[in-house]
């Protein structure tokens, strides 16, 4: 438990700790709550679930986690869509409205400032609703109001949202549980017709309105739900009262997002790493890969790794072969060849996976990692030393439990 809570705190002082609309009903559950990103968020429900029984309802059943602490904003008028351009390689402008995607800001060197979610919004004028990391909050406003500064010609309005919560329900009985609060009716109706990426506005029964985005961090089917923070209490509570649904906190979150091979800001993604070491190509839209006018950050650097493998190292996915009861390997520690003479890469991330080690009858740890060039093949294997002790690893595909996207 110590060495998760370590993991979760942050150097903010107390003092400054900000406080989500459910804060309230966070310590009302028994939630154990640790400074995260400027908040004081819940790690888990001690008197409700173990982290790895949390896990395992998410996969199973339906968890609710308060995700409020992430930066909300908007972008629009006319030079939005340029802005986008610019700061990321995804294509926006063939995106239909209410429509959405992962994508990186990216600086001039074709380093990943954040990952966010970018939605486009209906309306005469370009617009987009974005979410991005708390931990970054600053610096993503920064570079977004800089590079604003630099685009000439166009209107572009970059607003905060303070006044939305922003909570994730995840797991196969998500819209069972959500379809039961949404008033039926030909212009409201239930959660079938939205896929994957897309967003939509219900009203519910009691008459709350909530954006509702299907997508978020675990690999299951779900949503994240945006709600006026007066009504964020109330829409909690009606999750909440379904059997089905529990309050997760951020150790599952974190071991749930790990085994669906995402990643987390500050661990595989910085300043310093592209979106091809990063192992996310498929964020850079194939019409975005010709040089143009509007060619985006880094554009020659990112292009000459992704067309002619300059890249020198990338990210990978690895699991421990033996099974056997070991210390998960965690960010820093260091991957050697098979003889154990010669470091090859770093660790980033690492964990128990409960959900192979419920299905492989063992205890089963998994991780990611950056290699170097010429030992990133699936197959593989080598050590990683923890605790100047070493573990067999297999380089694995991720992600490492397969993923249950809604798609129709």
């Amino acid at each position: 438990m110590l060495r998760i809570v370590k993991r979760f705190n942050s150097s903010v002082v107390s003092q400054s700790i900000k406080k989500t609309a459910l804060f309230n009903l966070h310590e009302e559950l028994g939630a154990k709550m640790v400074p995260f990103a400027g908040y004081s968020m819940p790690l888990l429900y001690p008197t409700l679930q173990s982290h790895i029984e949390s896990h395992h309802w998410v996969r199973q059943k339906a968890g609710l986690f308060d995700v409020s602490h992430m930066l909300q904003s908007k972008l629009s008028g006319d030079g939005a869509l340029s802005l986008l351009n610019k700061v990321t390689p995804t294509d926006f402008s063939v995106m239909p409205v209410y429509n959405g995607s992962l994508s990186v800001l990216l600086n001039s060197n074709g380093g990943i400032v954040d990952d966010l979610i970018v939605i486009r919004e209906p309306g005469s004028e370009d617009s987009f609703h974005v979410v991005s990391n708390a931990a970054r909050s600053k610096e993503v406003t920064e570079f977004l109001n800089d590079e604003i500064k630099k685009l000439s010609g166009g209107q572009i309005d970059f607003t905060i949202i303070n006044n939305e919560a922003l909570l994730a329900l995840q797991g196969p009985l998500a819209a069972e549980s959500l379809n039961k609060l949404i008033e039926n009716s030909e212009s409201n109706n239930n959660l079938k017709d939205l896929y994957f990426g897309q967003r939509k506005q219900f009203i519910l029964k009691n008459g709350i309105v909530v954006n509702v985005m299907r997508g978020g961090y675990t690999g299951e089917d779900g949503f994240e739900i945006a709600v006026s923070n007066d009504d964020a209490l109330k829409f909690a509570e009606l999750l909440l009262s379904d059997s089905n649904v529990k309050p997760i906190g951020l150790a599952a979150r974190d071991s749930l997002r790990l085994e669906a091979g995402m990643c987390l800001y500050g661990n595989e993604l910085d300043m310093s790493t592209t979106p091809v070491e990063a192992n996310l190509n498929w964020l850079i839209s194939k019409t975005r890969r010709t040089p143009s006018e509007s060619s985006f950050n880094g554009f020659d650097k990112i292009m000459d790794q992704l067309n002619n493998k300059t890249w020198q190292r990338r990210r990978v996915g690895f699991q421990y072969i033996d099974g056997k009861p070991s210390p998960a390997a965690r960010h820093n520690d260091k991957i050697f060849t098979q003889d154990k003479s010669t470091e090859i890469g770093v660790v980033t991330s690492g964990s128990i996976s409960p959900t192979l080690s419920l299905t492989g009858g063992g205890t089963i740890n998994i991780g990611q990692a950056y290699l170097k060039k010429g030992y990133t093949k699936t197959g593989n294997q080598y050590f990683v030393q923890v605790r100047k002790k070493f573990f067999p690893i297999e380089i694995k595909k991720m992600p490492f439990v397969p993923s249950n996207y809604y798609k129709g």
